[in-house]
């Protein structure tokens, strides 16, 4: 479907979705994500760099700044998936100069059909999304690109092989020509998933497990489902602890007690080895 069948489509069939208005505050962790993704995909910035650098995100309440993290991070995990499902739902394709209705798209598809928000709330924010971006001549496109999406999308995501849409070309010839392409699927799949995070604390991680929601490895480190921002967990600015690999962590305790002695680390960088 063109962009001029999507528009006459939105306008002419009833839209119960704008009936719900997203709240101010659950629009402003949209626009916050929306400046993030684009933070990363047009100025090539990292993710945690860019969320503790904005004054919009800084602004959030707690929840409202780790949803827009957990959105922006989805949309770029998912973005060879998401891509696809707005092309299929676009067949001639966005304008050049609407890069910004892209990634409004990109963000309601996230929504919609990988963290499952009500469809209400997820086109409905999208399309008052697009209009706070300046563009309101495009809220009937991205309004009809997702009821479509939200109609015809989990039977076409499931369909899709998402370990290779989203992995680059680039990377996925590499990943083939030093493992084969059984292993480079391995691989992306392992990638759709966000890593852990592992901590080192100082004294009592039984106590600090239990405050970070964290689980205590036989190693000793403390293993927490990622997610959120690292800095705004308890301990961290009062160093208490420091996220370090389960692994690299391991060296320290197999010397056992330390005091005392001379060590030299010749395979650490400034960071969590070498902590």
């Amino acid at each position: 479907m063109g962009l001029s069948e999507l528009s006459r489509s939105a306008t002419n069939r009833a839209t119960p979705a704008r009936m719900t208005h997203p709240t101010p505050e659950g629009l402003a962790a949209r626009r916050a994500a929306l400046a993030l993704l684009q933070a990363v995909l047009n100025h090539r910035r990292p993710l945690d760099e860019a969320l503790e650098s904005m004054p919009a995100i800084k602004a959030l309440d707690p929840r409202d700044r780790a949803f827009a993290r957990l959105l922006t991070a989805t949309t770029l995990r998912r973005l060879g998936q998401v891509d696809a499902l707005i092309d299929h739902a676009v067949t001639r394709g966005l304008p050049a100069a609407a890069g910004t209705v892209r990634d409004v798209l990109r963000l309601g598809v996230a929504q919609l059909l990988i963290l499952e928000t009500p469809p209400h709330a997820a086109v409905a924010t999208s399309v008052d999304l697009v209009e706070a971006a300046g563009m309101p001549r495009f809220k009937g496109l991205v309004n009809a690109v997702l009821r479509r999406l939200g109609r015809e999308g989990r039977e076409l995501i499931a369909a899709q092989d998402a370990p290779r849409l989203n992995t680059p070309d680039w990377l996925w010839q590499s990943w083939v020509a030093a493992y084969g392409a059984e292993a480079a699927h391995r691989i992306a799949d392992a990638h759709l998933k966000e890593a852990p995070l592992d901590i080192t604390v100082r004294t009592d991680p039984a106590a600090w497990a239990e405050r970070l929601n964290a689980k205590i490895m036989p190693t000793g480190t403390l293993r927490r489902t990622a997610g959120g921002s690292v800095v705004e967990l308890p301990g961290f600015k009062e160093g208490e602890w420091w996220v370090q690999d389960a692994a690299a962590a391991l060296p320290a305790r197999l010397f056992g007690p330390v005091a005392g002695l001379r060590i030299a680390d010749l395979c650490a960088a400034p960071g969590g080895k070498a902590a």
